[in-house]
């Protein structure tokens, strides 16, 4: 929608023909796309066949309808339009009434074109700011929206149902399930269901480091901390703050890590590695495990006092061979997707590939289905229609 200063479009509304020449000319030569009118209403009419509107400098006191009612006219056909008010010096209180209604901003006759422009410029600005909000929403809602993460058998019902109760909550939640699952995607959905959703999400996968370089990667380090340590980093707590940070296989962090983390919930700060100075955060932590967190408990591996305060909420994520009834949909889910990926014009498994994929038990889960869709559309003619069983993984056919 909302363009940037060259091609913003402008709307200029005054009974005064030398006003409307003045400001359009001015303007114009800055780039602008400008309209004009004459009243209130051939204003409305450019307002409602100009979706792209950004801005209306519009005068307050017209014949037959007045800026005010314009403003609120408009605002209902384009709630994101930028409206600026003119006006004379004995109407300034209409002007201050209008913003509380919604305008931008005001300007007072005569007025300089150069203050004009500095307006026009910040309205532009602002139009794009909810424009580019609006998109980054949407597409935060479609990426990682429920049907998604693909799913209508009877358990994964129950998944989405506990992700939308706890997505506005601070609660920490544990998400269980084996590898391949789809537990970062569950967190995301989380994520951007939540009032955090324009804050970051920050992943880690804790398997993949060593302690000293995992206490470094959540709380960061200041410069010498460790060999190495050349300079300051912050840690992705502080890179998380107001969003969310997830930790991925939570059960294998080690237990000098586990002991800062539980201080960390507790007391919502922390020192970076070799620093003094605490640290405040506001971040709400999700984490996810293929393990038995129970057991390591009882072994003494992970911390019993850590492991209730992770677990306030945990959703468990079924393996894909317990919701089989789930898997015509999700190839149709990932054929859509890879076959738009990849340029192909496959739309189906056939029936002979679908009851092999039915009969395989899917020990990589979701992630493994997810693969072999992606390997069957890309090694698939360009013009073919069909997923067939040779362009399935031998496995699949092997095991099916």
């Amino acid at each position: 929608m909302g363009n940037n200063g060259a091609s913003a479009k402008v709307l200029v509304v005054d009974d005064e023909p030398n006003i409307r020449r003045v400001v359009q000319a001015a303007l114009a030569k800055d780039g602008y796309e400008v309209m004009t009118a004459e009243n209130g209403r051939t204003a409305l009419d450019a307002v409602t066949t100009n979706s792209e509107l950004d801005v209306i400098i519009s005068d307050l006191i017209m014949p037959d309808m007045n800026g005010v009612e314009l403003l609120e006219a408009a605002r209902q056909i384009n709630p994101s339009v930028s409206v600026i008010m003119i006006t004379a010096h004995g109407t300034i209180k209409s002007a201050v009434d209008a913003m509380r209604l919604g305008a931008f901003d005001y300007i007072t006759k005569p007025f300089d074109l150069d203050e004009l422009k500095v307006i026009v410029r910040k309205a532009v600005e602002r139009r794009q700011l909810i424009n580019e909000n609006l998109t980054l929403k949407q597409q935060l809602r479609t990426r990682y929206k429920f049907d998604n993460i693909v799913g209508q058998s009877a358990a994964m019902q129950e998944v989405f149902r506990l992700v939308e109760r706890v997505a506005d909550s601070r609660a920490s939640v544990l998400i269980r399930g084996e590898s391949g699952t789809g537990k970062e995607l569950i967190a995301r959905a989380i994520h951007y269901n939540s009032s955090r959703a324009q804050k970051p999400f920050v992943p880690v996968a804790c398997v993949a480091l060593s302690e000293q370089l995992l206490e470094s990667e959540l709380f960061g380090h200041e410069k010498g901390a460790f060999t190495g340590a050349i300079s300051q980093k912050p840690g992705r707590f502080e890179m998380a703050h107001m969003g969310t940070l997830f930790l991925d296989e939570i059960g294998d962090i080690p237990g000098q890590v586990q002991m800062k983390l539980l201080r960390v919930i507790q007391e919502r700060e922390f020192e970076r590695v070799g620093g003094l100075k605490s640290i405040k955060v506001d971040v709400r932590l999700i984490t996810a495990t293929n393990q038995d967190l129970e057991k390591a408990v009882k072994e003494g591996k992970f911390r019993e006092d850590l492991y209730y305060r992770l677990q306030v909420v945990q959703i468990y994520l079924p393996p894909l061979r317990d919701r089989m009834e789930d898997v015509p949909l999700l190839v149709e889910h990932f054929i859509e997707k890879y076959a738009k990926d990849n340029g192909k014009s496959i739309k189906y498994a056939s029936p002979e590939a679908l009851e092999a994929m039915m009969r395989y038990k899917w020990p990589g889960n979701v992630r493994e289905l997810e693969n072999a869709i992606e390997r069957a559309v890309v090694l698939a003619d360009p013009d073919a229609q069909l997923i067939t069983p040779d362009l399935l993984p031998p496995a699949v056919l092997l095991n099916g």
